[in-house]
């Protein structure tokens, strides 16, 4: 029970996180190519690679779930031009026992899933907005999907909030992904 609970709470943040950058757009707007991205503003400070420090849902009472772990483990690198490349991951994940990718149980191609997520595409910032494009994920809903999010930044430490994550916003959570600049 309590491992099917984290798995889904994993599975929620997936969404969670990602709905910053891949919220519900106009057709018109999702399609937006990813070279017409590039083209936008890219500050030096946000190039090179980033390391996850958390990625949490948060609620008003001020409880905090860790939707990873108490160990997340991610990279989000970004090069000159925003292209980017994000992979998010549980510390602990469970092998298949088979040992072979082809021949998992339902069960383990769940937890497979929900435990990693990982995409790529353009991002670029202006003031104190970041907007995305993702080109391909592995949640495959957010392929071509783009948006806008607020953030701040402290140091070498990057900070953005997800006003209404896949799970938890009834009770009304918010997400809060924190990156550490790595170079």
């Amino acid at each position: 029970m309590l491992r099917h609970r984290t798995l889904m709470l994993s599975g929620a943040l997936l969404a969670a996180l990602f709905a910053s950058f891949a919220q519900a757009a106009p057709a018109d707007s999702a399609a937006k190519p990813a070279m017409a991205m590039a083209a936008m503003p890219v500050p030096a400070w946000l190039v090179g690679t980033w390391t996850l420090v958390r990625c949490d849902n948060v609620y008003p009472d001020g409880r905090r779930v860790e939707l990873y772990g108490h160990d997340p483990q991610g990279q989000w690198m970004i090069d000159p031009h925003g292209h980017y490349s994000m992979v998010i991951a549980r510390a602990t994940r469970t092998p298949f026992a088979a040992g072979d990718k082809a021949k998992g149980t339902p069960e383990e191609y769940r937890a497979a899933s929900l435990d990693i997520n990982a995409h790529y595409g353009s991002v670029a910032v202006q003031g104190d907005k970041m907007t995305s494009h993702i080109e391909q994920a592995t949640f495959p809903n957010w392929n071509g999907r783009g948006g806008t999010t607020a953030f701040t930044r402290d140091g070498d430490k990057l900070t953005y909030v997800v006003a209404k994550p896949s799970s938890g916003a009834s009770e009304g959570a918010h997400g809060e992904v924190v990156w550490q600049k790595v170079d």
